[in-house]
């Protein structure tokens, strides 16, 4: 029976399957922490799988080369930097008023008959640099407004700009999500925002602009009185008036245009290119967005008169909650380490190759499994990342289509939001939707995403 679990392809299918499982269980049952659970079920699987002490753990002495070292640094040094970056960066537009600069702008635009299609590219844009809760928080205040004014319903408003906010939280970089992918599978971040784009922008449509108008016109919810909407004429906490836009777009669009000149040089140009260093160099995701959050503090913060302890204390409060992100990457990147060296991927790699089941679709169809059982797009992430990159390394793909299996990761992974997901409850609670309004809503929205920006992988990967 031991020999059949650690060394043959069924058992060692059964066993991986029964570590997920119990994976599972730890999160929804035990309610006990992810990144926790991760490193629990990782350290269960190895001696399950009768892999070497050493080799988990590494010696009293050195555990460079271990498991549970080498899983956890070498996502982390991939992912660290640019997490703490895009976090800094974030709160850098928050704090400004960006976001509010922006949406009144769009609104003024596209004028209140296409308000949705406003707030929807306001998540688009704002989403980027920002986290999908960090927005919310931010934005709902703009959303209540608008539906007051207009005197229809909530949603009409609120669904276009959370599909935009979950689009590029799931399918773009600097998000972790999509950044521990590219870590996973050896992805670049370049190529990861073009596939990205592509097959997020056609998702976001369906699911941010065709879906609203028709559930927002069959579910009244209205902005009850306690919620606030913000003045018209809008200053920060200090009594500053906005930042321009020009300068806010500038500082969204400084790391994007950095990495795809570096990505795009690289395919376009001549080795020998006397430019392509400098692009490189630039274009480097960590370099990229130092940059932009230097042009940040310049632009969103001194000029507009922030001290230098008042930019500290907006760095430190932006990067705490990256701590616990980075913890549940790294664990995620352990458990996938394990299950690398148990030696199920090139089993998985066997049975996938008789079955003739794609690539992308186990991928997406792992993802999708994981995120319904127990409501963390992140953990759904790292975990699918690391059963399907022992069977990339073992295939022979190109840039573009790992990029779309990143992005079919990414797709599974925010499919049908329900109670165990914490984005659940937040929306129920900012937009004023019961517990069956938000699943008739938002839940659908998500599945609507996350089928649309599948659907638009497999199109791609047919012609790549």
């Amino acid at each position: 029976m031991i020999h059949w679990l650690q060394h043959e392809t069924s058992g060692l299918l059964v066993l991986s399957g029964i570590s997920i499982a119990f994976l599972l269980l730890l999160i929804i049952r035990f309610k006990l922490e992810p990144f926790i659970s991760l490193v629990v079920t990782g350290l269960l699987l190895a001696l399950a799988a009768g892999l070497p002490v050493n080799t988990i753990v590494g010696t009293a002495l050195s555990s460079k080369e271990s498991l549970i070292e080498g899983g956890f640094g070498g996502i982390l040094g991939h992912i660290a930097l640019i997490v703490g970056l895009g976090s800094l960066l974030g709160s850098l537009l928050e704090a400004s008023g960006g976001a509010e600069v922006l949406t009144r702008r769009l609104l003024q635009a596209f004028g209140e008959k296409r308000a949705g299609l406003a707030m929807g590219l306001t998540g688009l844009i704002f989403g980027i640099p920002v986290f999908f809760d960090i927005g919310i928080f931010v934005l709902a205040p703009l959303v209540y407004g608008v539906a007051k004014r207009s005197g229809k319903s909530m949603l009409l408003f609120a669904l276009p700009l959370l599909a935009g906010l979950s689009m590029t939280h799931a399918f773009l970089p600097p998000h972790p999500g999509p950044v521990a992918l590219a870590g996973f599978l050896g992805i670049d971040l370049g190529w990861l925002i073009v596939m990205g784009l592509a097959c997020g922008l056609p998702a976001f449509f369906v699911a941010g602009v065709l879906w609203p108008k028709w559930i927002g016109n069959r579910i009244m919810i209205e902005v009850p009185e306690e919620f606030s909407a913000p003045p018209e004429t809008a200053v920060d906490a200090d009594g500053r008036a906005p930042v321009a836009l020009a300068k806010v777009a500038v500082v969204i669009c400084v790391p994007m245009v950095l990495i795809l000149g570096a990505t795009f040089g690289t395919v376009f140009l001549d080795k020998g290119a006397a430019v392509l260093p400098f692009l490189t160099f630039v274009g480097n995701p960590a370099v990229a967005l130092t940059l932009a959050c230097l042009v940040a503090i310049k632009l969103l913060g001194t000029d507009r008169g922030m001290t230098k302890q008042q930019l500290t204390e907006l760095g430190s409060a932006a990067l705490r909650p990256v701590g616990m992100i980075l913890l549940v990457v790294g664990a995620g990147a352990f458990f996938g380490a394990v299950i690398s060296a148990t030696g199920v991927g090139k089993a998985l790699a066997g049975t996938l190759s008789t079955a003739g089941l794609p690539l992308i679709v186990l991928a997406y169809v792992i993802s999708c499994g994981l995120r319904v059982a127990q409501g963390s797009a992140t953990v759904a992430i790292v975990t699918t990342g690391g059963i399907v990159a022992p069977l990339v390394h073992e295939g022979d793909y190109g840039q573009p289509a790992l990029a779309l299996i990143a992005v079919s990761i990414a797709a599974g992974s925010i499919i049908a939001s329900h109670v165990n997901d914490g984005g659940f409850w937040i929306i129920s609670k900012y937009f004023n939707t019961s517990v069956k309004d938000t699943l008739k809503s938002w839940t659908v929205l998500e599945t609507i995403l996350s089928v649309t920006g599948f659907a638009a992988a497999i199109g791609l990967s047919l012609v790549i």
